[in-house]
């Protein structure tokens, strides 16, 4: 979830710079790309589990500051989409835990430590060469999307020879960076279909954030918002931490499927955290490890009046996340049903921060056998992860356990949610988000 603020300080800035340049939809998702060589494996597991856990205490608290990303630890998903006339394409991670559709803009973009995945050139959208595109003013009810009514009332009620009529500039943090512009109207263009008047944010300035973000949380600037869908589904492709322009997932806009389980979506109840309202909640009930019940306690699961605890799915998250307590209590039942089997990597667990992992021995390192996990949720659906959903080997003599937590008792346990479902969690799994009957859907398929 994003949080957005003023940048005073920019508005002059973006201004200059703009003037001086005076049925179902289906799209490809391809993932952002992390290539680690063999003797990378260890710094690579370690990277994606840091920006995990660092984007899992942004969402538990938004206005935290962001924490740099090690280098080859993004482990996104991206969708390239047209925007302008005539159309400029630019690529988008899609982002289930934030609102705003925001691009990297104008030639005097300017990205900060966005080298990290050897992605050193950004090609920017660019105002000027689109005829559609207008700046959006401050009395625009768009501009009411971003920035809270208290904040746009001198704004509003102001004549235009005293005040600056364009829409504040926003500020946005994320756990993996942040970005900062100002608000476009343009044309989103769609296969067979064209959007007009769409909002989208025109950042000038942003920090490890190598494309700009498809947000498609709740909330009215996001995308599947602005084009009014009833649904929207992904599958994605197994994480191969390489970069493979063959191995590509899907977005789909409004599609039905079939054969889904399916579990209620929740809303947050507590109107005193307002960036929470963008999460899509659903109720975890249980989770079981080798078909044995952990016994989590429930009031941890349960999404409180307070508007913390409960689970997410978030698709820019890579590693699930879990609260200190509940992922003791897991990883416990892992070690417990492992120990004797396999014996425990410390040495890779103190470099990588994820744990448990273990030693395989060479004559089984083609047969692994771990315990099953199994996420239970709110009427009767339940997902079995295959193994590679949750173990990652690093070579080919550890495996390590891809989920992480903050492991400090107290630290973000109270606030926010207690678990937050990644995207390794969910790669080879059809995901839909049914907005119009308010449930959350899946089943596992190749992707």
């Amino acid at each position: 979830m994003a949080s957005t603020v003023f940048l005073g300080f920019l508005s002059l800035l973006f201004v200059k710079t703009l003037s001086d340049e005076t049925a179902s939809i289906t799209l490809p998702l391809h993932q952002f790309p992390v290539s680690p060589s063999p003797s990378q494996w260890r710094q690579t597991l370690a990277g994606i589990a840091s920006f995990s856990l660092s984007r899992a205490r942004h969402l538990k608290s938004p206005r935290i500051a962001p924490v740099p990303l090690y280098p080859h630890s993004y482990g996104g998903y991206s969708v390239s989409l047209d925007f302008g006339t005539p159309p400029q394409r630019t690529s988008l991670l899609i982002d289930t835990g934030s609102h705003l559709v925001w691009i990297p803009c104008t030639r005097n973009y300017f990205c900060r430590n966005c080298s990290f995945l050897g992605n050193n050139h950004i090609t920017p959208f660019i105002p000027k060469s689109s005829s559609s595109s207008k700046i959006i003013g401050c009395k625009n009810p768009k501009c009411g999307w971003i920035h809270s009514p208290e904040f746009l009332s001198g704004c509003r009620s102001c004549s235009s020879g005293n005040c600056t009529q364009i829409c504040p500039p926003y500020f946005v943090l994320y756990g993996s960076g942040s970005t900062g512009g100002i608000l476009l109207s343009e044309t989103l263009r769609l296969p067979e279909k064209g959007i007009t008047n769409f909002a989208i944010g025109c950042s000038l300035v942003s920090s490890r954030q190598p494309a700009g973000i498809a947000g498609l949380g709740r909330g009215s600037p996001s995308l599947p918002a602005q084009l009014g869908v009833k649904r929207f589904s992904y599958c994605l492709v197994s994480h191969r931490l390489d970069d493979d322009p063959r191995a590509a997932s899907s977005l789909v806009l409004d599609g039905e499927h079939k054969n889904l389980s399916y579990t209620p979506l929740v809303k947050n109840p507590a109107t005193g955290k307002p960036s929470f309202s963008v999460f899509y909640y659903v109720a975890l009930r249980k989770v079981s490890v080798g078909g044995k019940s952990v016994k989590i306690p429930y009031e941890r699961l349960r999404l409180g009046p307070d508007g913390n605890g409960g689970t997410i799915v978030d698709s820019g998250t890579t590693f699930t996340y879990m609260a200190g307590d509940v992922f003791d209590l897991v990883a416990r039942e892992f070690e417990t049903q492992v120990a004797g089997t396999y014996r425990r990597a410390t040495d890779v667990e103190s470099d990588t921060g994820l744990r448990p992992c273990f030693q395989l021995p060479a004559e089984k390192k083609s047969q692994v056998g771990l315990p099953e996990l199994t996420f239970h949720f709110k009427g009767g659906a339940k997902m079995r992860l295959p193994l590679a959903n949750y173990f990652s080997f690093l070579g080919d003599s550890v495996i390590c356990l891809t989920i992480v937590s903050d492991g400090v008792e107290g630290s973000l346990q109270s606030d926010g949610p207690s678990v937050i479902l990644g995207n390794f969690q969910q790669q080879n799994y059809l995901i839909e988000y049914d907005l119009e009957k308010e449930r959350f859907g899946f089943r596992e398929q190749r992707c």
